[in-house]
């Protein structure tokens, strides 16, 4: 495992046997709403998170992801806290669990006990392109403003930022994000969270309006199953090949084309060969990278995942299966 974390004293909350929840982020993106809409569908979803730590109380924001009362909020948010609370949009306070948490990716899963609690949506932060609608709701500078939505734009997508002294690939955004928010929802103009907002910039000498940065729910997607299925996050194993980003059609198939196979990696192992035609994995068909990436973020070391290529004239079935040789080494 990498990413472990363990400085929370809170209570812990153990997932029933079976693994709990899983998440896929959504496919499609709906119909555009007016901000008034998407503040009604979600902020009974989002839920100030109240820390203590010694005689400190910290807050910040969390989302609700599941009836059932799985929350993802920030790790920093929770880090060294010794009890934790939950305060919903309806005035309903809980208690509230420790899950897991990573803090190099800084994200964490908190569970309440509940029933048919409101829930946000996942959207696919990769369907998002700059200039696009931007709206983050949340806790800014505490309990007193919880509640609070803004909006903006997204201004860059993939920002490699230093942030404590790890490396995070981060939205950018315009939307304005203060103390409290770390922890809540970045959504899209259709509602979807898109992004759990993480930090605001800061010079030494003054704060930089405009420059708010948010965790890709691509990476939010991987890290909370891992965290709710094994405790921790799980090291991600490569395909071991190099594929055309545009789908090609051959006759009447249609798919990802590979231009060179990695030797001995899982795609040699597996048999496929540069030059073949990538048709499915996992049972999806191959029409871009994102559907290729898509698959590879549920994928684990041990796991075995059903491919189908285009040879020549011939449909053929193999199967991928990822052993440690397959992670990239740091």
């Amino acid at each position: 495992t990498i990413g472990e974390s363990s400085n929370i004293s809170m209570a812990r909350y153990t997932v029933p046997e079976g693994g709990g929840p899983r998440f896929r982020l959504a496919d499609t993106r709906g119909e555009p709403l007016g901000g008034a809409e998407i503040y009604r569908r979600v902020s009974p979803a989002v839920v100030s998170v109240s820390v203590r730590s010694g005689s400190t109380l910290y807050t910040g924001t969390g989302v609700i992801i599941t009836a059932d009362g799985y929350i993802i909020t920030n790790y920093h948010v929770i880090e060294g806290g010794e009890e934790c609370s939950v305060l919903l949009s309806n005035d309903a306070s809980y208690e509230a669990a420790y899950v897991a948490g990573d803090a190099d990716l800084d994200l964490a899963v908190l569970k309440i006990d509940g029933t048919g609690l409101p829930t946000a949506v996942l959207g696919d932060s990769d369907l998002m392109a700059v200039g696009e609608s931007a709206y983050a709701i949340g806790s800014p500078l505490g309990l007193r403003l919880r509640g609070s939505m803004t909006d903006g734009i997204i201004s860059y997508i993939g920002r490699d930022m230093e942030v404590d002294g790890r490396s995070m690939t981060l939205l950018q955004t315009t939307a304005a994000l203060n103390n409290g928010n770390s922890g809540g929802p970045l959504l899209n103009d259709c509602g979807q969270v898109i992004g759990i907002n993480v930090i605001k910039m800061v010079s030494s000498q003054r704060q930089l309006e405009g420059l708010g940065f948010a965790i890709p729910t691509t990476t939010v997607e991987r890290t909370v199953n891992d965290l709710i299925r094994y405790g921790a996050t799980q090291p991600e194993p490569l395909y071991g090949l190099y594929i055309g980003t545009v789908s090609e059609q051959q006759g009447e198939h249609e798919g990802l084309r590979i231009y060179g196979v990695t030797p001995g990696g899982a795609a040699e192992r597996a048999g496929l060969k540069t030059d073949d035609l990538l048709l499915t994995l996992d049972g999806e068909a191959m029409h871009s990278e994102r559907d290729l990436l898509r698959v590879r973020r549920q994928m684990h070391i041990g796991d075995t995942l059903a491919v189908t290529v285009l040879r020549g004239d011939h449909v053929l079935g193999a199967a991928f299966t990822f052993t440690e040789a397959d992670v990239a080494q740091p």
